[in-house]
């Protein structure tokens, strides 16, 4: 790899030239000369702005990859639109078995049932996965299929969901693996330089052969759910650990556990009961792992170096992580971390946990909050006060949820509106530089990875358009490119 002069780069308001061998950064400072090395580029900035690269802490990667290219549902407002939607892809693709994202059902006018569907899909399968990933809406065809012939709705949540989650995203290796670039690449365009990949039930190996054919625009870091859980602790992996062959691509992450449901699903776990809720077998939502199964796990995890990271999304849910990790003396991190005690923000920062959040579920679950946790919302994705308590901030996107773009994560954590409406509780926004740290590689200093990301805009005066559709005019990963535009 040659080596590379980037002249005139805005960095933390100054501008200097930057010196990138051997993928690190080798050294800074006004009219750097230029290397007397066999091979040297030399781009001039122009004054554009050099940041650290850009992570995204949560993602669910297959599944991104391949709702891109899904029958959209997002924008629907109620299930009969989604059915007209349903019944239009068909008409253009008759007799092909549907799958559907991302439909937000929790202020619709009317309920979904598998009666609608079948109207527009006939004996033709059709799966359409909710926006928040905890649900999915089954024709009759599908719901067969899938062993729920007899269920009264055809509306599946949380557990009993897992399984067809997990079947729908089994398409050809070779349509996986196109569609898995072409997202890596999209990413990388956006200023991505690593993920870390949530998706079930453990991707390493996936990841590892993914990187050998190619794929390697981002890093990646690769979680476990339970049950494969003796997979890694049979191999010896502990979180952090490099894996061989990959190019320093690649590392062992966390142990996921999922200990509830979601806000637009009514199954986040919370102290309260939901207000005319439909779901009245489970009034405050779904506690999928009590407290005598989820101690166990995350101490069986520590006991062989894989961290935890839990999700938790309603307050109660939030309350028991908190507990579990008081008990057994770990600091893991809490995946979420939507709605809170005023007493467990403070909680995190005594315990040291981690709040891994995902800023733009504030701004399409808003309207969600307001009428479901009414009189509350003051402490929903309150990351101000966890940020003024000392609590740690992460910031990803959830992908499929939001899109996987970094963009559109800090404008969200920043100005907290997305739509012209003013900011929805701004005393909960947070500096931009905040949100940068949270979302970036570390600094940019001599003897750091030169992971870098050039933008033609300053985030620091950036208005919330502008930063929700930053000009990337180039991505460095270690040093190499892996996007340019411009330069």
């Amino acid at each position: 790899m040659p080596d590379l002069l980037l002249r005139a780069a805005c960095v933390r308001g100054r501008v200097t030239d930057v010196l990138v061998s051997g993928g690190s950064i080798a050294a800074m400072g006004p009219a750097l000369p230029v290397p007397a090395t066999p091979e040297v580029e030399v781009r001039d900035l122009q004054g554009r702005t050099l940041l650290p690269g850009l992570w995204d802490h949560h993602v669910h990667f297959d599944q991104w990859a391949l709702a891109r290219r899904r029958l959209d549902l997002s924008a629907a407002g109620s299930a009969a639109e989604v059915a007209s939607l349903v019944a239009l892809r068909l008409r253009e693709e008759p007799g092909t078995p549907l799958v559907g994202q991302g439909f937000r059902d929790a202020l619709w006018p009317d309920v979904p049932h598998r009666s609608l569907l079948d109207a527009a899909s006939g004996d033709v399968p059709v799966v359409l996965v909710s926006g928040d990933l905890h649900c999915c809406w089954l024709n009759s065809a599908a719901a067969g299929r899938y062993g729920f012939a007899h269920h009264p709705s055809g509306v599946i949540r949380e557990t009993d969901w897992h399984p067809i989650m997990e079947d729908v995203r089994k398409v050809p290796a070779a349509v996986l693996e196109q569609a898995a670039a072409a997202a890596a690449r999209a990413a990388a365009a956006r200023g991505v330089v690593g993920i870390v990949d949530y998706e079930a039930p453990f991707q390493l190996d996936a990841w590892a052969a993914r990187i050998a054919g190619g794929t390697d625009s981002v890093r990646v870091v690769a979680s476990v759910w339970p049950g494969s859980l003796d997979e890694p602790i049979a191999r010896g992996l502990r979180t952090g650990a490099v894996v061989p062959d990959t190019g320093g691509l690649l590392t062992m992450g966390p142990l996921k556990v999922v200990t509830d449901g979601s806000l637009n699903t009514r199954t986040a776990y919370c102290h309260d009961p939901y207000p005319g809720t439909a779901l009245a077998e489970n009034p405050c939502g779904m506690l999928l792992v009590p407290p005598d199964e989820l101690g166990p796990l995350l101490r069986r995890a520590a006991e062989h170096g894989i961290d935890a990271a839990v999700h938790a999304i309603g307050d109660a849910a939030n309350t028991h992580a908190l507990d579990t990790f008081a008990a057994a003396g770990i600091r893991g991190r809490v995946e979420h971390a939507q709605l809170l005690t005023r007493a467990d923000v403070a909680r995190f920062a005594e315990l040291g946990a981690v709040a891994s959040v995902q800023p733009e579920h504030a701004v399409d679950d808003r309207d969600v909050a307001d009428r479901y946790w009414a009189g509350r919302t003051g402490r929903s994705f309150a990351y101000r006060s966890l940020l003024d308590a000392g609590v740690p901030l992460l910031l990803g996107s959830d992908a499929p949820v939001a899109p996987l773009d970094p963009w559109i994560t800090l404008a969200a954590a920043v100005h907290r509106s997305s739509d012209g409406r003013p900011s929805w509780h701004p005393e909960q926004e947070i500096p931009v530089d905040a949100a940068l740290a949270a979302s970036a590689a570390g600094p940019i200093a001599p003897g750091r990875r030169a992971d870098l990301v050039i933008v033609d805009r300053d985030p620091a005066t950036a208005t919330s358009a502008e930063l929700r559709t930053m000009p990337v005019a180039g991505t460095l990963l270690g040093g190499r490119w892996t996007h340019r535009a411009g330069l």
